[in-house]
């Protein structure tokens, strides 16, 4: 099992102002694209085996700089995308806090399925069999980036956590932070959560 660093793609124009969800051609903007950037100094001399980023344009732009400074191929796996939040898709972010749906994702997520997209559980369902197959695929302490989203990384991290899924919403997951967990014998670890550097160490479960 690898070490599997969970990486958010960086900012774009939608971010804190519409849902983006699955829409295609939501870019990186300036500042996302700095971000993608700066991951190479925090990442380039990380000993990363393997980059898999979500189908999404944000992602794979995030994911590019750092796969291109390591030279390695990014492996699109489509299950590391987003939530399918269905027709809330491309919604402005203060209009969907008007609905009473709001509360029910944020109070009571394991209740919500988006109309016309998927729930919650089916999201963390999808995510999860990814991540367990992407980490079977690789050696212990092998290290392996995979570049996604914000309740995407959310909801795989609080599986690993045991933490019941009306709780995700607690964690917080920044743009271009990096989230780290060790897929161990025994149980997952959580190396790290939202953090702006690496501190993850070679992991010796025991």
């Amino acid at each position: 099992m690898a070490i599997l660093l969970l990486i958010r793609h960086g900012e774009n124009d939608f971010v804190g102002k519409r849902l983006a969800g699955h829409l295609p051609d939501v870019h990186l903007n300036e500042k996302g694209r700095h971000q993608a950037d700066a991951l190479i100094p925090i990442l380039g001399s990380q000993p990363i085996r393997a980059i898999y980023s979500s189908p999404l344009e944000r992602a794979v732009e995030t994911a590019e700089p750092l796969a291109n400074h390591l030279g390695l191929t990014i492996q699109i796996c489509d299950n590391l995308a987003e939530i399918n939040f269905g027709d809330w898709q491309g919604c402005p972010i203060d209009q969907l806090r008007k609905s009473k749906e709001w509360e029910t994702v944020q109070n009571h997520p394991e209740e919500m399925r988006f109309p016309g997209g998927e729930s919650f559980s089916e999201a963390q369902m999808r995510l999860v069999t990814a991540v367990d197959g992407i980490a079977a695929s690789h050696d212990k302490k092998e290290m392996v980036a995979c570049f996604s989203h914000s309740d995407s990384i959310k909801l795989l991290v609080a599986h690993y956590l045991g933490m019941p899924l009306k709780h995700f919403q607690r964690l917080t997951v920044d743009t271009a932070s990096i989230s780290a967990v060790y897929l161990g014998v025994s149980h997952p670890y959580l190396l790290q959560l939202n953090g702006k550097d690496l501190s993850v160490m070679p992991w010796d479960e025991s």
